[in-house]
């Protein structure tokens, strides 16, 4: 079988809308939220392409007229080389466009060896277990407002089959609102869920975290995430939270690419890891955190939910939970949903055991909605 060569990619950036979420990730009725999205599509000179589209166009936007171009006539099998040639190129600018390349390239060889991503991966397990992941607290008469609110949506979850919740709670309150929120929902399911928070990197002083993380230890939680107004890097900070709190930390989310992950867990900084595919060197990159951090006997965590996600998850062994995020019990799913297939997240789209199936077609196993993109596309290039 010919080798296939890459002889054309188009990228297209595009807007969409999403309603009764405000900027902020929060439930707000009435509210419209325009987002950005991008498409990625690798042609080769036996037919057979790669696809991926993903919400925030951030990184390949500044990066994508750097690297592209580099791309045109390699073979594409090549990811390996790819990702550490570009990882090299890309030193002094955003590295963050190359991470949706090795998606689309890993989509192309599943089309072509006709098989799904996570064969090729290896195959671990075809059913997914879920955390149910919440918007941020809101203000609204009927979302998220108190900890009862919060308390509420977990028991709703665990009714519909989730063995997780996950708490993303108010950006702009004193850390006292998220401790009732975390007696609330201990005391509610705690005994009958794992139970996760994520500050999302709110907190302003060392003190506050680990108020807060005593709490998490006397509610018996299974993690604790991104607590510190630092953005979540300080290998010192948290080494001291571990040493002073009983929780796991799950940290990470905002270290990017293998290396500084790898350095942040030896410096006992953190108890899991987490990955993020746009961030982290897209499917090859998971792999090499997933394995590098099995090697330390750890696990990863994958951040958000989506089928290059899902692939990934069912190839490694040492990870716990999807994320099937951001969720409310009021408000859209407010994850990119651009398929013409009948893959889906959302609150609902887990089995009565809370799990999701990973995509069985080739590639990534799913069909983009190309007539929308294009419908609503602002800017783009073609590259040959």
């Amino acid at each position: 079988m010919s080798k296939p060569i890459i002889t054309r990619i188009e990228v297209d950036e595009f807007e969409y809308e999403i309603r009764n979420i405000s900027g902020v990730h929060t439930y707000e009725p009435g509210a419209v939220s325009i987002r950005r999205g991008i498409g990625l599509r690798v042609h080769t000179d036996i037919g057979v392409s790669g696809e991926y589209v993903t919400g925030g166009v951030l990184g390949i936007a500044m990066s994508r007229h750097l690297f592209i171009p580099y791309l045109v006539g390699k073979n594409a099998l090549e990811r390996e080389k790819m990702l550490i040639d570009l990882k090299r190129e890309l030193r002094h600018a955003s590295r963050l466009g190359i991470n949706m390349i090795d998606i689309a390239l890993w989509d192309l060889a599943g089309k072509y060896y006709d098989a799904p991503i996570y064969e090729l991966l290896g195959g671990y397990r075809k059913k997914l277990p879920c955390y149910a992941s919440t918007t941020h607290g809101d203000h609204s008469k009927d979302g998220l407002n108190s900890p009862e609110a919060f308390a509420d949506f977990a028991e709703q979850c665990l009714e519909m089959g989730y063995p997780a919740f996950k708490i993303h709670g108010w950006i702009d309150v004193p850390p006292k609102q998220e401790i009732a929120i975390v007696h609330t929902i201990g005391k509610r399911v705690g005994e009958k869920m794992d139970l996760m928070l994520d500050p999302a990197c709110s907190y302003n002083t060392f003190a506050d975290a680990v108020k807060v993380g005593r709490v998490c230890d006397e509610e018996g939680f299974f993690w604790y995430e991104d607590p510190f107004r630092d953005g979540g890097i300080s290998q010192f900070a948290h080494r001291k939270l571990r040493q002073l709190i009983k929780t796991p930390l799950l940290l990470t989310e905002h270290i990017t690419s293998l290396e500084p992950k790898v350095d942040f867990a030896l410096a006992d900084a953190t108890d899991f890891l987490r990955g993020d595919l746009a961030y982290d060197g897209g499917i090859t990159g998971i792999m090499k955190l997933a394995h590098a951090a099995e090697g330390l006997g750890i696990d990863v965590e994958i951040h958000i939910a989506g089928p290059a996600q899902r692939h990934c998850m069912a190839a490694i062994r040492n990870s716990n939970y999807y994320e099937m995020g951001l969720v409310h019990p009021k408000a859209p799913y407010r994850g990119l949903s651009i398929f013409k297939s009948d893959y889906r997240d959302g609150l609902d789209a887990i089995d009565k055991d809370g799990c999701v199936p990973v995509p069985e077609g080739p590639g990534l196993g799913v069909e983009y909605d190309w007539d929308f993109i294009m419908e609503h596309r602002t800017d783009g290039a073609e590259y040959k």
